[in-house]
């Protein structure tokens, strides 16, 4: 190394091409500084990098899941009015329900005139997912001003920081029903009031959900806003204008109807349910395995199971998959056994169906989920295995530590990166060795995911 240090060409192709060389660290009689770590060097990226650099970071940080970074974010928000970053940032946490930005985000909403429209936007996305209770009064104020440019988020953020406690959800109902009656709000903003009611899910606003939900006179887009609103609320006055609406000519609203009926309770709704499946419109059998899941209806088994063998649209058969899942019990779980069993089924319903046998019943289906996976594999059948392979990997069971072991024993990057999945999310202390011989930056991205699970199970 010293002999080649001395060549200045040497030296200068070293330093030109040095990003691409990973060194866990310098030799003891190198001249050259150690070799900054992945780590290290996202953090300068945040420190001094450009808009876009740092763009192109939290979209890495997404993609990795990569948490570690977090206050330096928060430190950097304090000071930037770049748009590109603040909306980045404001993104990055929203879509995670991260808190620590509210403070920064009321300040742009009131500062709305010294920052970009989209910086604002973003920062009432930003308080709307993270329920900023704080920002109620500043969220009424924006809307009360009426600005086209920042309404539709407004109104929608409202709906969700407003919710709790009840008084307030009373209130605010109050205060956006009032708006929607006397101020003309337009026809985009009168919808997203209707939703933003649903989310607050204040009895105050059923009767005025319920006029919405009926009248043949109203947009078939707010009519179908209501009824879901209607439904989010769940309260038991709603439940007479949901059953009107099922007789609509409309089959988007009969649909919309349908699936409203999930939180009510009664004979009604429930023949109302069973009655949907045979509707010819595909939305209105979507809806009706949705509200059958919704409310674990048994009795809707057979028809779930009709559906998801031989309905003539996909995406019916993935609801129709979805609802016997979110049922449960013995006779749920044969028919997805049967589904997931049957290998002349598409490759789309097995693995749906696997997946909800996994997530509910991961004792008594992994290995049978594992054996398949090794049999896809040996035919390579590549889109089947790579499903197996995430589902099991999201597996919360002892059952899949054995695969996990054998992934970090002889799996390519794919197979450790999903065996460190299993160990953190089942605790398996017992690959402790086998997760820290992944922590060598040699790995890449896989040294710090592994890591990460190490800190995780606190096995430093």
């Amino acid at each position: 190394m010293r002999s080649l240090l001395k060549n200045p060409l040497a030296v200068f192709f070293l330093l030109f091409f040095g990003e691409a060389l990973v060194f866990s660290q310098s030799s003891p009689d190198s001249d050259l500084p150690p070799a900054k770590t992945v780590e290290i060097q996202q953090l300068e990226t945040i420190r001094y990098g450009t808009e876009n650099e740092i763009a192109a970071l939290i979209q890495t940080l997404k993609n990795e899941n990569a948490f570690y970074l977090d206050d330096e974010l928060i430190v950097l928000l304090q000071s930037t009015k770049n748009r590109i970053i603040l909306s980045g940032v404001f993104s990055f946490f929203g879509e995670r329900g991260k808190e620590g930005l509210e403070e920064r985000a009321i300040r742009a909403v009131k500062e709305r005139n010294d920052e970009a429209t989209e910086t604002v936007n973003a920062a009432l996305d930003y308080l709307g997912k993270v329920r900023a209770q704080d920002a109620v009064d500043t969220l009424k104020d924006l809307i009360d001003r009426d600005e086209p440019r920042f309404m539709g988020n407004a109104i929608r953020a409202l709906g969700l920081v407003a919710k709790v406690p009840e008084e307030t959800a009373d209130n605010t109902a109050e205060y956006l029903i009032d708006f929607c009656t006397n101020r003309n709000p337009g026809d985009e903003n009168r919808k997203e009031i209707v939703t933003a009611l649903g989310e607050l899910g204040s009895r105050e606003s059923v009767a005025f959900l319920s006029e919405i939900a009926v009248s043949d006179e109203e947009r078939l887009s707010l009519r179908m806003a209501a009824l879901d609103s209607l439904a989010k609320i769940g309260d038991p006055a709603g439940l007479e204008a949901v059953l009107t609406a099922l007789v609509s000519p409309d089959p988007n609203v009969r649909s919309s109807a349908i699936a409203a009926l999930g939180p009510f309770s009664g004979q009604m709704a429930e023949s109302a349910i069973l009655e949907a499946f045979r509707d010819s419109y595909y939305r209105t059998r979507i809806s009706a395995a949705k509200a059958a899941g919704e409310r674990k209806f048994s009795e809707a088994i057979p028809y779930l199971r009709f559906r998801a063998e031989r309905d003539e649209v996909a995406a019916v058969k993935d609801e129709a998959i979805r609802a016997l899942g979110a049922i449960g019990g013995q006779e749920a779980a044969l028919v997805l056994a049967d589904l997931f069993g049957e290998r002349k089924n598409t490759d789309r319903v097995r693995l749906l169906s696997a997946e909800m046998l996994i997530r509910h019943n991961a004792d008594d289906y992994a290995e049978k989920v594992i054996r398949e996976m090794d049999e896809a594999k040996t035919k390579n059948q590549t889109t089947l295995y790579n499903g197996f392979l995430r589902i099991l990997g999201n597996a919360r069971t002892a059952a899949v530590e054995g695969l996990a072991r054998r992934f970090f024993s002889s799996g390519g990057v794919v197979e450790k990166s999903y065996a460190l999945d299993m160990t953190v999310n089942n605790e398996f202390r017992g690959l402790a060795a086998q997760v820290k011989e992944l922590t060598d930056e040699k790995n890449g991205s896989l040294a710090r995911k592994a890591r990460d699970v190490i800190q995780k199970l606190g096995l430093d």
